[in-house]
Order: C-alpha cells, then sequence, then structure tokens
C-alpha cells in the first residue's frame, strides 16, 4: 500500500472512522445485529499456473499431495450440502462466494446455489491465484474481469460483491472493482460495520468479515479446537449483541464446506447458529441485503 501516513490509516481507501464518532445505525426488524454467512466455494489447482501466488500453507510439498489436494474437493461434493441445509433449516439466505473454476466446472452446484435462492458474489479464479501487488495492472484486470465474466454466465445474474481468494488485494484492486460495478467487497477485516471505500469512479462498499472466526483463519491457521471455534462465535456473537442495543452491527461468518462441513464439525456450527438464531433481535440477511440498507442510510 502507499507509505503516505494519514491520520488513523495509511492508505487512502477509505476515511478514517472510529466508532463511536459514526450516527447510530439501525437495522431492519429491530435487530441489534445482522449476520451474514459468506459460503467459500474454491477450486484449487492440481498444479498452480507459472507465475500465480499462494499463501504459505495452501500446498503441501512436494506436488502433487492428493490428500491436501484433494480435501477441497471434498468442500464441493459433500460439505457444502450440509452446510446449506443447515442455513436452510434457521431459514438464513446464504452468501457464496464462488471463483470462476467452481463456476465453469461444477454445474450442478452453481445450479443448486442458485435453487436455494444463494445470493452468488465473485470469488477470483481460484484460491491457488491470489491477487497480490505483484501482478500488473492488465493481469489484475483480467483476473477481475474473468471472475466477473464467469459467474454471470453460470448463474444468469452479475455478481455485486466481491470476495478476494485468500483475502488478497492490491494497491488497486478497490479502484477496479468499483469500475468493474461491484457494489461491495469482505476483504477488509477491520470493522463491525460496513462503510464506504473511497474510489475515483462508482461506489464501493466494505462488508468486513469477521475474520478470527473465519474457519480457515481460527481451525487451519491457528489450529483452534472445534468446540473452541463454536464458543468463540457464540461469544463473539453475544458481545455484538449487548453492544448493538447502541447501535447495529454486522457479524459476516466466513464458512468453508471442506472444513465446516465436516462431519465432526458441523454439529458445532449447527450449536452456534442456533445460538444466534435463538436470539429475537437479529436479522440474517445476506450480503447485498446489507449493502443496500446501509447505503440507504443505515435506518430500519
Amino acid at each position: 500500500m502507499p507509505a503516505e501516513r494519514r491520520y488513523g490509516t495509511d492508505h487512502p481507501h477509505y476515511a478514517w472512522s472510529p466508532l463511536p464518532a459514526r450516527e447510530r445505525l439501525r437495522l431492519p426488524r429491530g435487530a441489534r445485529v445482522a449476520l451474514c454467512v459468506l459460503v467459500s466455494l474454491e477450486h484449487l489447482d492440481w498444479s498452480p499456473p507459472a507465475g500465480s501466488h499462494q499463501p504459505p500453507g495452501l500446498y503441501h510439498r512436494p506436488l502433487p499431495e492428493y490428500w491436501a489436494i484433494s480435501i477441497r474437493e471434498y468442500g464441493h461434493r459433500v460439505g457444502v450440502y450440509r452446510i446449506l441445509d443447515l442455513l436452510a433449516r434457521y431459514r438464513i439466505r446464504p452468501t457464496i462466494a464462488m471463483d470462476a473454476l467452481t463456476a465453469e466446472h461444477y454445474p450442478y452446484l452453481v445450479r443448486y446455489c442458485v435453487d436455494r435462492g444463494a445470493e452468488v458474489i465473485a470469488h477470483g479464479v481460484a484460491v491457488s491465484r491470489m491477487i497480490t501487488s505483484r501482478m500488473g495492472e492488465e493481469e489484475e484486470r483480467r483476473a477481475i474481469e474473468t471472475s466477473i465474466a464467469a459467474v454471470t454466465r453460470a448463474t444468469g445474474t452479475a455478481p455485486r460483491g466481491w470476495f478476494g481468494p485468500e483475502y488478497g488485494e492490491s494497491e488497486r484492486t478497490p479502484r477496479l472493482l468499483a469500475e468493474f460495478g461491484i457494489d461491495y467487497c469482505c476483504d477488509w477485516v477491520n470493522d463491525e460495520q460496513p462503510y464506504p471505500m473511497t474510489t475515483p469512479t462508482g461506489a464501493l462498499t466494505a462488508l468486513p468479515i469477521a475474520l478470527e472466526l473465519d474457519d480457515v483463519f481460527a481451525l487451519r491457521d491457528r489450529r483452534f479446537p472445534v468446540d473452541g471455534w463454536a464458543r468463540n462465535i457464540r461469544q463473539a456473537f453475544d458481545r455484538c449483541y449487548r453492544d448493538g442495543a447502541k447501535t447495529g452491527r454486522v457479524m459476516v461468518l466466513s464458512l468453508h464446506p471442506h472444513l465446516s462441513g465436516q462431519p465432526f464439525r458441523i454439529g458445532f456450527l449447527d450449536e452456534a447458529i442456533r445460538h444466534i438464531m435463538g436470539r429475537k433481535a437479529v436479522w440474517p440477511a445476506s450480503g447485498s441485503e446489507i449493502v443496500d440498507w446501509y447505503r440507504k442510510g443505515g435506518k430500519a
């Protein structure tokens, strides 16, 4: 990112905005917390393309390491259906972050998600092709365009949201997303409310994910025990629910079916979701529904 220091931030992508200085946000239905469940459907290349970037831990060497790679497909074949069934029981409309290779090569899965009313947003080309500042601008443009076009062809609807593979961005990404007509992105994890990003053209809203509750971050990278992860979700929600009495909070829960869809984990996720949905002042919503509410002034 640009190195120029500014008050409260070190880049020009958004204005410094401490929460106590903001106007009160009032969620629909008298809710204190808006819950958005973001389910990522990601394809992992068996052999990553030359020049592509992957974060540490995505692959196990030497390649091909079949178990490490094929476990991702478990999410597409088995795990995602458990998660979608769970969300349907609680009448939660999922937001599906789908990359281009999934959109192109898994038509049954795409139709399954669309037929159940999920919102589908763009998620790059593949989890093994992360967007970084190592890319030139034209390469990044092609990646974003490829992702958006693939989701549009597969679902019949242009995606409004964006979630970069492994949260990856360059210093150009917010500008390019706005130029391509994306309404919101989930890569910035620094808040419990949506906020406007600063772009030369278009309007881009940040919809922050609760990063420390992301199952990849917690279960794979930090090796939390699954019961501890589920307990953290409940505790985080309880605090947001309490704080939401003063101003509305948004909790974006990021799930990956190859992890959370495992038979020994789904019950813990069920307990956490049941705890959240057992409160009356909760608004389960898709990413676009939350962003539309926010852009209308954040009023009920």
